[in-house]
């Protein structure tokens, strides 16, 4: 379902680009022009650490901030290209989010897992509107709805809270995930991925030098460790190298009686590593149109 809904996404923003080539090798350059924007959203996370791992299923109260800055060329009376630079956070734990009567899922509820990932993104995106404009700046559209769609590349960092509960750590502080290697991993994964951003939004114009507008984006990635969360339990909790690594990779599940004792732990899923992990964002933002300059002709 997922790769089907990013796929059919892709293909109609291709075949809207393709579609408006005609009108882009018409649109005069007078009427081209370049705006920036300051964006201000909410990002939620999907994964291993959800009430459910599905998009559809988030904990409201795991969203955080998530701000970026972005300039943006209009170059036909419908196609737009943008470049942006954000900055979020996402969140999951399992002690508010999972359900320790859920069946076959109690697992995830005695994982007791948490963690934190602060996101840097770099994306490069095209806009099809939906309403052309073949005028200039100041008489385009009052209201435009519009897709994107793009590729963009992330940094990111894991990081985990250490309980009260644990010994030799120091309790309240965050712990980078990675370099542990949780699920025994014979190699880190990266902390560097690429992603697909797509999405919808729609803006409206204030005035002739700002537009606001409203925009929801999900982002396709290509990893399973946003979370630290992705295979099974190592097979025994001596091949963990760390304290930090045996908390989080073993110590700190929940060993409830006759659900889940230590010996049933050795080798059982901790994740589900066929699915990668998303995220999304939904905001607002504001852009502020730079005026393009206009040359009068020069006569002799």
């Amino acid at each position: 379902m997922k790769q089907l809904l990013t796929h059919t996404l892709a293909l109609l923003l291709v075949l809207a680009l393709v579609a408006s080539e005609a009108s882009a090798q018409q649109f005069s350059k007078r009427k081209q022009y370049n705006s920036v924007g300051l964006t201000l959203n909410g990002m939620a996370y999907f994964g291993d650490i959800t009430p459910k791992p599905s998009i559809p299923s988030f904990r409201p109260g795991a969203t955080r901030p998530n701000v970026g800055l972005s300039i943006t060329r209009r170059f036909a009376p419908r196609i737009s290209a943008r470049a942006a630079l954000a900055y979020g956070r996402i969140t999951g734990d399992d002690a508010k989010a999972a359900d320790q009567n859920d069946g076959d899922a109690k697992f995830r509820y005695n994982r007791n897992m948490n963690f934190r990932n602060d996101i840097l993104e770099f994306s490069a995106t095209g806009i099809f509107d939906l309403i052309e404009n073949r005028n200039n700046y100041i008489k385009r559209p009052d209201f435009v709805p519009y897709l994107f769609g793009g590729v963009g590349v992330i940094r990111h960092n894991p990081k985990a809270l250490v309980g009260s509960d644990a010994t030799n750590l120091s309790s309240g502080s965050y712990v980078a995930l990675q370099p542990l290697r949780t699920e025994g991993q014979s190699e880190g994964y990266s902390l560097t991925q690429f992603v697909i951003p797509f999405g919808a939004g729609a803006r409206y114009k204030l005035n002739k030098s700002f537009d606001v507008g409203i925009e929801l984006g999900f982002r396709k990635t290509f990893t399973d460790y946003l979370d630290d969360v992705s295979g099974n339990y190592v097979a025994s909790r001596d091949v963990l190298q760390s304290d930090a690594s045996k908390y989080f990779g073993w110590d700190i599940t929940r060993e409830l009686p006759g659900t889940y004792t230590e010996a049933q732990q050795g080798g059982e899923m901790r994740g589900k590593s066929n699915e990668k992990d998303w995220y999304s964002t939904l905001g607002i933002s504001v852009n502020y149109i730079l005026a393009p300059r206009v040359r009068n002709p020069k006569f002799r």
